[in-house]
């Protein structure tokens, strides 16, 4: 592989793997969001969702990556579907993504 090929796939796995990480702290912040817009405590949202309070708490600081099976559950007991948090957490990231780039490379 040549080195500008090397560059530009090393560029692109960058790239993809902020929009992931991205991504995962949105569904975060909206997963929090929500449990504040329902005042629920997350002692309360633990109960609900069969999960201890410790990790409530250590997902939406972000300190642990939650399963699917933590984020489904989670979901299920704010009662939202799953799939529409991804989405929406996609979107932000990729705004963030863009405006990020916007302001490290301006255009002349």
């Amino acid at each position: 592989m040549s080195f500008v090929k090397l560059f530009f796939h090393y560029s692109d796995a960058m790239r993809s793997d902020k929009l992931r990480e991205a991504v995962c702290s949105e569904v975060v912040r909206i997963l929090h969001d929500e449990r504040k817009k329902k005042k629920l405590s997350m002692t309360r949202l633990a109960e609900q969702s069969g999960l201890s309070q410790a990790m409530i708490s250590f997902v939406e600081r972000d300190l642990r990556n939650p399963t699917l099976d933590t984020l489904l559950r989670v979901a299920d007991a704010l009662e939202l579907e799953l799939s529409d948090v991804l989405v929406r957490a996609k979107r932000a990231a990729s705004r963030q993504t863009v405006q990020r780039q916007t302001v490290a490379n301006p255009s002349p």
